[in-house]
């Protein structure tokens, strides 16, 4: 069975999210800082008169923070119908995976990279790793 993936770049790693949960992909958004938030919420991002709060997957990742002056891309998703943005380094492209190439989150991964993660898709070039999105919101 072939699942398609919308793709992008974290701190070298490639991630997939299932097509249907992202409702659109922006370049760079200000964002307003929340005081006392926990360090994966990057603020809120007003989105045409709309409040998201972005979610920085590097913090949720365990991953290295983003270089000083490199500026994060969006990708909204929806979770239980409501829009979030995630915080990513780049975005890839939509690709069609095969269930049969689905594996284990390999165990190179961090901790929290484990929990947030289903699996891995070995694709030509590199290996997919499928984000869980509600665990990596909900955090």
């Amino acid at each position: 069975m072939k699942v398609q993936l919308a793709t992008f770049q974290l701190a070298g790693y490639t991630y997939g999210i299932e097509v249907g949960m992202v409702q659109e992909v922006l370049r760079q958004q200000s964002r307003t800082r929340v005081p006392l938030a926990p360090p994966a919420v990057a603020g809120l991002v007003n989105l045409r008169g709309q409040v998201l709060t972005a979610i920085d997957l590097r913090s949720r990742l365990d991953l290295p923070e983003r270089p000083e002056g490199v500026e994060p891309m969006v990708v909204v998703v929806r979770v239980a119908g409501e829009p979030v943005s995630l915080l990513v380094d780049s975005i890839g492209d939509v690709v069609d995976v095969d269930s049969d190439t689905f594996e284990q989150p390999p165990d190179t991964l961090s901790d929290a990279g484990r929990e947030l993660i289903t699996g891995a898709y070995m694709l030509s070039d590199r290996l997919l790793l499928a984000l869980d999105t509600d665990r990596a919101v909900a955090g």
